[in-house]
């Protein structure tokens, strides 16, 4: 079968594309999905340079997340699959709480894989393999920070930095969603007017404008015996240098959102702000079982559309992460085999 492939951790451009790389067998409890779309993460690019601590078996198919359709049933498969049944692949393995798909075994980057049956989730015919396999990782971890752990609401001011890529694009439309006023922080004119086609309510050009001061300017200085002024909520999966200015422009009682460190998890901090303003730092990890199947539900009704930004083939792969590393991109990059 046709796949993306590497032979060791490497940095860009190390990615092997294979014309004849082995066809999976299905072992027990596992199903062969051929694969309709997968799209990147930056847990991709992490796994292809390496990350202390962890082991990747070699050769390794990289893409957490993947869609597709059955096509062969091995022995002793639970839930009643089917061959011809449409599946979305959830790459947290729930069961044995092991590594995850495209890491820990082969992901979607190639025209077939072997899949567990605990893994699979029934894709309705009318979400698309390129928006289902953009869900579980970016819309996944936005779900839950946004909703079941941040529980913004209607009426509340949220500023969301790197909103143009997988996850931010997903916060501002929950964000919208919920009845929230958005301001996105974007790097490029270009980016921010995709963002208003979004809904978001304020552009913020972080290169142009320091975020912390523009936020003074456009809401006022907060005050820590008042809860008004500044910004309700400050999603943050940045990190570095933008966190103590995300807590400053916070108002009493706000609370920061975060569920990554893209630009450095070791930031300098002030913990005066979190107890003179009362403020809550919120961490989420991950998505639940659950919180998919919402996510697939929003989708069909219309309410949350995921952004894709460009589909490459698998012999494009190479170029593909570059575009990601290069943060070029907006929303998600699909691959299709």
């Amino acid at each position: 079968m046709r796949a993306a492939v590497i032979y060791e951790h490497g940095g860009p451009g190390s990615i092997q594309f294979e014309a004849n790389f082995a066809d999976p067998v299905a072992a027990s409890g596992e199903v062969i999905v051929k694969v309709g779309a997968a799209s990147l993460n930056y847990h991709d690019v992490f796994t292809r340079n390496g990350m202390p601590g962890i082991t990747v078996p070699m050769p390794m198919i990289m893409a957490l997340d993947f869609a597709g359709e059955i096509v062969e049933v091995g022995p002793d498969v639970e839930g009643g699959w089917k061959v011809g049944d449409r599946v979305l692949i959830d790459p947290s393995d729930r069961k044995n709480f092991g590594g995850v798909i495209g890491e820990a075994r082969h992901g979607g980057l190639a025209e077939f894989c072997a899949v567990p049956d605990h893994h699979l989730v029934k894709l309705p015919d009318d979400v698309s393999y390129e928006v289902a396999a953009s869900l579980p990782v970016a819309y996944g971890t936005a779900y839950r920070m946004m909703t079941t752990i941040g529980k913004i609401k209607a009426g509340e001011r949220v500023l969301i930095l790197g909103a143009s890529g997988g996850v931010g694009t997903c916060c501002v439309q929950l964000a919208k969603l919920a009845g929230c006023e958005v301001i996105a922080a974007a790097s490029s004119p270009e980016k921010l007017a995709r963002l208003k086609e979004l809904g978001a309510d304020h552009l913020l050009d972080y290169k142009q404008d320091d975020f912390m001061k523009w936020v003074f300017t456009n809401f006022g200085k907060p005050h820590r015996r008042l809860a008004e002024k500044g910004v309700d909520v400050v999603v943050n999966f940045t990190g570095g240098d933008t966190w103590v200015k995300s807590l400053r422009t916070l108002h009493r009682g706000g609370r920061v959102l975060t569920c990554g460190a893209t630009a450095g998890y070791d930031p300098k901090e002030d913990l005066r702000f979190i107890w003179s303003y009362e403020l809550q730092v919120l961490g989420s990890n991950g998505w639940s079982r659950d919180e998919l199947i919402t996510l697939l539900g929003l989708v069909r009704e219309g309410k949350l559309k995921p952004v894709i930004d460009k589909t490459y083939g698998l012999e494009e792969i190479n170029e593909a992460f570059r575009y990601l590393e290069d943060r070029q991109v907006f929303g998600k990059i699909v691959v299709k085999p």
